[in-house]
Parts: structure tokens; sequence; C-alpha cells
């Protein structure tokens, strides 16, 4: 479901019970299109996330941990210079549409009262948030700028009359009279969802498809149908997760028209507990890809551009073992020099290396006998001396393409928290030029903490600094490590010299849950205690090699992710 208008109606309710009269302690704007504010009500603490994400786009209640710029942005700073310390008066949804303003007052420098309104438009890409004073009507500051040349219909930008977005000709199925709903629902013919959607405001096309099938269940109970649905999101209302196996949908109460036999259904206390279930991972995944997408790209061209070497320096290696033909040819081409015609484009001489059989040996016309056989000792030599090289270059690029792979891996499962420890990392390894000389060096992250189910402790590293961390700093000798076998992924430790054999099954989950291959039906996992693990001299973080494992299969889940501690 998308946040529609009916969605938005009722979190409006939720919040207005949860915020109105509550005073604004903290303002905070963790990501470019998303803010923040802690809002003390009723005895505590709230935490209200405004979002104009372009895909995320939504208001609620969170109690997901944000990390905050260094820097605060300029949008912010005005917020707090107006907001902090007012009071949240009241909370309105205009009309049926995805559209709230949020009613605030503060005293101003000179003690006079000031009546301001923060406005959330949630309208996918265009969405927006910005402060206006109540009384000229005029905008004090926006998220995102938009100039008259963008938008014709209105400019949001500072000191401009704010214009609010075109109005409906529709109705608002939450105030309109029965006998108005009557009739519209009457003169559809065929009554589709798309036709309701013209007709009502706020109907997004899942809450329209189940009024639809309700209705069609029993057509001669058309304007029942219709309060009884609208009756159950006001006064029954069940937040619901639907997850099935082509999409994921969030709704006010459980919808049939959205469930099959391949669905399952997890409800929630409120709208905002279901928002944080729903957006959590798939908000934190784009922020990582939208932050992290230059050192995903300069990664993957590096990788390919190591695939592509190693390709050329094994079929070197494979080349090299031919280098006794490339001098039997220009042995015969010496000896037999009388023989070879100026100009000819190949030659049939005896080869007394093979009881004399004729041998076929290529030459360039343009080249004399001579100079044919000397070619030939030359790419002889040429080989010859690229093998006592080329099984190092092949090791060596091998080791760089399971470091890349690793930082790939680590990629995927990285928070935004993580993406600046792995660019230190990048910088360290010459791989990401550093372009602020005197930017802050990255706070180190914490390892992931778990508790097993017998309560053991289990800590994952998300990258290789907190690998190598984790692994050859923080671990005690006696502990068990377990990774992931040849395949990239985290370092798991357990705290324990003798873990159950369940403590084990979950850690084992977790290294192939944090692994590339998170996928996969069976992933095996080395195990072995911490003091049969040794770091070669001049390896790169995170590479390790160890004996004397032993080798679980395990079947990654995300449901292993319930052990993890806050």
């Amino acid at each position: 479901m998308s946040f529609d208008g009916v969605f938005t109606h009722l979190m409006v309710k939720e919040l207005q019970n949860q915020l109105t009269s509550g005073r604004v302690n903290k303002i905070h704007q963790p990501y470019e299109n998303e803010v923040v504010f802690v809002i003390r009500s009723q005895g505590k603490n709230h935490k209200l996330l405004l979002s104009a994400h372009p895909t995320y786009a939504r208001v609620q209640c969170t109690t997901i941990a944000y990390s905050n710029p260094e820097t605060p942005p300029n949008f912010l700073m005005m917020l707090r210079k107006y907001l902090e310390g007012a009071i949240l008066e009241s909370i309105e949804q205009i009309d049926n549409d995805r559209v709230i303003h949020f009613h605030f007052t503060r005293r101003d420098e000179l003690g006079d009262l000031q009546a301001l309104v923060l406005i959330v438009e949630l309208m996918g890409r265009h969405s927006t948030i910005l402060l206006m004073n109540k009384t000229s009507g005029k905008i004090v500051d926006t998220i995102k700028h938009i100039g008259h040349s963008q938008n014709t219909y209105r400019t949001l930008l500072p000191g401009a009359v704010y214009v609010a977005p075109p109005k409906q000709s529709t109705l608002n199925p939450f105030t309109a009279s029965r006998t108005k709903i009557f009739e519209e629902l009457s003169t559809l013919d065929p009554l589709t969802a798309k036709e309701l959607q013209q007709r009502f405001q706020g109907l997004g096309r899942d809450t329209a498809e189940e009024l639809i099938d309700r209705i069609n269940a029993n057509p001669n109970e058309k304007l029942r149908q219709w309060e009884a649905f609208f009756t159950e999101l006001t006064q029954e209302l069940v937040p619901s997760y639907l997850q099935s196996e082509k999409k994921e949908y969030f709704t006010p109460i459980p919808y049939p028209s959205l469930i099959d036999a391949t669905t399952t259904v997890t409800h929630y206390q409120s709208l905002s507990e279901l928002l944080d279930a729903f957006y959590h991972d798939k908000a934190e995944r784009d922020r990582v890809k939208q932050q992290g997408g230059e050192l995903l790209k300069k990664i993957e061209n590096e990788l390919k551009r190591n695939q592509l070497k190693l390709k050329k320096r094994q079929q070197t290696l494979i080349d090299s073992e031919n280098a006794e033909e490339f001098r039997q040819k220009g042995e015969l081409l010496t000896t037999f020099m009388n023989q070879v015609p100026r100009g000819a484009a190949s030659v049939d001489l005896e080869n007394y290396y093979d009881e004399n059989r004729l041998l076929t040996i290529k030459l360039d016309p343009a080249l004399s006998p001579n100079q044919n056989a000397q070619k030939y000792f030359q790419r002889y030599q040429k080989f010859k001396n690229a093998v006592k090289l080329i099984h190092q270059q092949i090791a060596e690029t091998k080791e760089e393409i399971a470091y890349l792979e690793s930082v790939l891996a680590q990629l995927e499962i990285a928070s935004p928290m993580d993406l600046a420890v792995i660019r230190e990392e990048l910088i360290a390894q010459g791989y990401v030029k550093n372009r602020a000389k005197q930017r802050k060096k990255a706070a180190p992250s914490q390892p992931e903490r778990f508790l097993s189910s017998d309560g053991t402790e289990i800590f994952v590293g998300k990258n290789n600094l907190q690998n190598d961390q984790l692994t050859l700093k923080t671990a005690r000798k006696s502990d068990i490590w377990l990774h992931t076998k040849n395949i990239p992924g985290s370092h798991v430790i357990i705290r324990s010299d003798d873990p159950s054999e369940t403590t084990l099954m979950e850690a084992a989950e977790l290294a192939a849950y944090f692994s590339k291959y998170r996928q996969s039906a069976q992933v095996p996992v080395d195990y072995v205690q911490v003091k049969h693990i040794r770091k070669p001299n001049g390896a790169k973080p995170g590479f390790v090699i160890y004996e004397n494992q032993k080798t679980l299969f395990v079947t990654p889940d995300e449901g292993i992710l319930r052990l993890k501690q806050s």
C-alpha cells in the first residue's frame, strides 16, 4: 500500500492523540530529505519523523536511532531557530489529501506570540517539507527549493507566498454525506478501482481495490459495504504488515484482497510501529545505495579490472608452458636457414626433435629467415622470464579480487554509519582518493552484538577493519571464530571456548547471512578457535589464514537477526 490519503487521515489521528500540546525539545536532520523532531508530550519523549524521500515519503513516530551529520544543514538550522521550544498546538490533514499541517506557537525575541505552520506534502518525488509564517502566509524556508522555472504553478522558495497544491474536485470519503456517496456509487458503471479513485479523494490503488472487492461481493449493498469498511478503519484499526512471495504491503486493517496462500500477516499496536517495520530496512538499503554509490561503482570497476588482469595472466601462464616450442622453431630456422625462402608465409622443415617429422613454421614475409628465427628466440625468452613472476602475480591478483569481493559483500549489508569506515579503509588502501584532507576521521564503528538462545554472546564484524579488530585484538584465544568457507563475509566470534550446539549453529547462520551468499540455500561455514588464526605480513584488511577448522552447512535466514542486541 502507498501512503495514501486514507492512511494519512488515520496517521494524523494517531499523531494528534500522541503529540498535541507537546513541546519541541530537539530537531535533527539525519538525511537530506528527512527531519526528526523530539517532542515532549504526555510525560515522555516522542520522535516524530517527517520524510520527503522520493520513494519512502511518510510521517510517523519512530523508535529507530538515526545518526546525524557533523555539520547541520541550513534547513535544520532554520527549524531550530524557529521551532525549538515551540508548542505543537494541532495537527490537521487538508481534506483527504496527503498534505499535513503542524501548527506551532512560540515566543519570538520580543516575547510576542508567533504562529508557524510546518507543512508536509507527501507527493512521491515531489514531496517536500516547509515552514510557513501563518500570519503573512510566506514561506520561511523549504527542504527543497523549487523555482518558477521548475514549477510555473507555484514557487517554493524563502519569502514566497505559500500556494497549496491544486485542489481536486473529488469527494472526501470521510466527510461526504451518505446521499452523495450513494449517488456516486450508483452512477459508477462499470464499478472499477480506477473510477473510484477518480470520484473520491485520497484513495490509493490498494484501498480502492479492497473497496471494489467488498462491494462486488455484495453488489446490492454498496453503501452498507462502504460504510462498514470506513467504520472498521476508524474504530477497529489493526495495523498489518502483509508479506507474500511477490510483494509486501502495509495496511491499516487486513485487506483480504491482498492476502493469498503465500501471505504472512503481522499485526502491530500502532501505525507508526507498522511503518518502522516496513520501511526501516528498505530505507536503510536505499540510503546506503545512494550514499555508497560512488564506492560501489569504484569497487566494481576495480574488480572488473582485476578479473581481466587475472584472465590475461592465466593466459600468459598457458602460453609460457609452450615456450619450448618457440625455442625449437628458432633452432630449426637457424639450422636450415638455406632452406627458408625469402618472403614466404610459412616453411616445412624436418624436426629433429621429433624423429624428423615435418613441422610447419609460420613466418613473417617482411622479415628475413634470420630475423624470423630471432623473433622466435625473443618470444621464447619473454615467456621464460615471465614464468618466473607469473605465479606470484596470479596469487596477488587473486588476493586482490578476494579483498574487493569482501568489500562489495560488506557494502550490501552496511548501514549508513558503516560507509564512512569503509571509505576510510579504501582511502588507506589507495582505491579511493581522499578529497577532504582535513576531514575528521570517521569514528570506529562497533561490531554487531547478538545473544544466542542460551545467552552466549556472539559478535559480527561488518567491515574489514571491524573484522581485524574483532578477531586479532578483541577475541580471546579460546573463543570460537566462524567464517563462510572461501566466500567473502563477516568474521563471527562466539565468546565461549565450548559453545552449545545451538549457539554454534546460530553463529554459523549469522556468518552465512552476513556473507556474499546470503541468498543461497546452503552455505559452508568454517569454525575454529581463535588461536589457530593468523594474519600474514602485508595482508589486506580482513584477510587471515587458519588451520584445524571444522565445517558446518547452514541455510541463511533473515529470522536469525532476532538475536540482535541494541
